[in-house]
């Protein structure tokens, strides 16, 4: 394929132009083109003489066309060149034009001079320069140096090799109970056992532009193994070991290993429970005790009204009966039987066949399923789901259902953003001074001791802010996600729902007036809209 392309004839009785037309499927010279280059070199030239002889050679379709110009006798042209640089600095692409019959070439060497004047030095195709030289294609853009783009480098990340994921959920068996207990909610883990594995950060390499300037890769994230007691971390700070059997779990990006407390029954016995693993209650839990776990908390038998609280899950197979005064609090996920005359808390989920008379709030949904599953009496709420069979009564008991982020969740991030922009200017204000400081020390100039306390008492509030910027950015994050999941925020009735329930989705809300099946409640142009499931 071979672009067309166009030359200047010089002589005594003016000036003419030949036309190349193009071979193999390249593109016809352009009258545009030529216009250009004859206004660059100050050819004079009538426009109707000038696309007439252009359109007589396209249409002649013979390899060379001819047509005068003016009768202005001029200089013979060398060939010539323009220059292409992309915004990028990182190509450059010349297009060459043949000199007059009579004129100059350019030479290799003499172009190389010239993209060195022009501090191009970088990736220049010497040898697609040296056949193009042997061999001109004209009119043709062509590659004469190409940049070396950044070698990306990626992010530090850790592997970890059990369950994290604390979204398990009950099986809904065949019959339409659930089965409560195989949950697979805990992971154990042997002595020995690799925990996690942390793969370093890739800085990446720099690239450069035609111009020969470095060019930065990408900042790149670092890391580092978290981990708490019962864990051993390998002499190159990458592995983390499990030194016990037990069961292992991650906590704010922090991995614990820790044995299991098993009891029968929480009574007189036992007393009141506060264990830094998990703990597995094969019984019951009586009225007026407690149990606190950093793990997760199993109880195979019945929740009395006790106070339970666990940084992980709670898993009562029974159900709970919690007599007004009963209460649930779950870092993670809670799962029960029933749930009746209860306070109940979950960072993660709520699962239940019913819920009678409680206060239910969860973090993500509340699904309660099985062969009854009901929500009657109470308050329920959750971030972005409630689904239930049947909610509300028909005898009117006074139920409430909410879903959607909490209003505090919006304040809280600006209140964030604010302490952050605060935090950052004390950071400007601290910086040149503890850099002008450090300066003086390096060069061995001795302080005063007010001065020293002053530099040491600015290094410890720059360092102080630091963290408390991470510690704001973690948190920041958190309730971003929060807001982002409750964005299609539901309430899902696959029975019934009795007038008289409260809807509440966000900052808006409704009073259900006439019973309606299989539906659902979403929040739509400002109001609370029921749609079909």
């Amino acid at each position: 394929m071979k672009n067309g392309y166009f030359q200047v004839v010089c002589s005594s009785n003016g000036t003419a132009l030949k036309i190349f037309n193009p071979a193999d499927g390249g593109a016809a010279v352009s009258t545009k083109e030529i216009m250009e280059y004859l206004t660059r070199f100050g050819i004079n030239y009538d426009l109707h003489m000038l696309n007439k002889g252009v359109q007589d050679a396209l249409s002649s379709q013979v390899g060379e066309y001819f047509f005068a110009l003016n009768k202005d006798p001029i200089m013979e042209l060398r060939e010539s060149y323009q220059l292409f640089v992309s915004q990028d600095r990182m190509l450059v692409s010349a297009r060459f034009y043949p000199p007059s019959v009579k004129g100059e070439r350019m030479s290799y060497q003499e172009f190389i001079n010239d993209l060195g004047v022009k501090n191009i030095k970088f990736g220049v195709k010497t040898q697609d320069l040296i056949k193009f030289f042997e061999a001109p294609d004209y009119c043709t853009n062509i590659v004469v140096a190409k940049g070396q783009p950044p070698r990306q480098g990626e992010d530090a990340r850790i592997e970890y090799y059990f369950e994290t994921d604390l979204r398990a959920k009950p099986t809904l068996l065949e019959d339409g109970s659930v089965d409560f207990f195989h949950l697979n909610t805990v992971s154990h883990c042997k002595k020995g056992d690799v925990l996690a594995k942390l793969f370093p950060e890739d800085p990446g390499e720099y690239g450069t532009s035609v111009f020969d300037e470095k060019i930065k890769p990408r900042d790149v994230k670092r890391t580092s193994l978290k981990y708490g007691r019962n864990i051993t971390l390998s002499e190159d700070r990458r592995i983390l070991t499990s030194d016990v059997d037990g069961h292992v779990t991650l906590v704010d990006d922090k991995v614990f290993v820790s044995d299991v407390l098993e009891v029968e029954n929480v009574d007189n016995a036992t007393g009141n429970i506060d264990y830094e693993g998990s703990v597995k209650i094969n019984g019951n839990v009586c009225t007026n005790f407690s149990v606190k776990a950093k793990g997760n908390i199993e109880v195979k038998g019945v929740v009395e009204g006790a106070y339970l609280e666990a940084e992980g899950n709670i898993i009562i197979a029974r159900g709970m009966n919690g007599m007004v005064k009963g209460t649930l609090k779950a870092g993670g996920n809670v799962i029960a039987k029933f749930i009746e005359n209860a306070k109940v808390s979950a960072g993660g989920y709520v699962s239940t066949e019913s819920i009678l008379h409680s206060e239910v709030m969860a973090g993500t949904e509340i699904q309660v399923s099985g062969k009854k599953g009901f929500i009657t009496g109470g308050r329920v709420c959750a971030t972005n789901l409630i689904q239930v069979k049947t909610l509300g009564s028909p005898m009117g008991a006074d139920t409430t259902v909410e879903v959607g982020a909490d209003p505090e969740v919006k304040s809280r991030m600006q209140q964030l953003q604010k302490l952050m922009i605060e935090n950052k200017k004390t950071m400007d204000t601290i910086s040149p001074v503890l850099t002008s400081t450090a300066q003086k020390l390096s060069q061995g100039v001795k302080l005063k001791p007010e001065q020293v306390k002053y530099f040491q008492e600015l290094l410890q509030t720059h360092k102080s802010k630091q963290q408390e910027q991470e510690t704001c950015m973690k948190e920041m994050q958190s309730l971003q996600t929060i807001l982002d999941e409750s964005a299609n925020a539901r309430v899902e009735v696959t029975g019934e729902v009795f007038s008289g329930t409260r809807i509440c989705i966000a900052d808006v809300s409704m009073v259900v007036k006439n019973s309606m099946s299989y539906c659902k409640f979403v929040k739509s142009q400002g109001d609370v809209k029921m749609t079909a499931l």
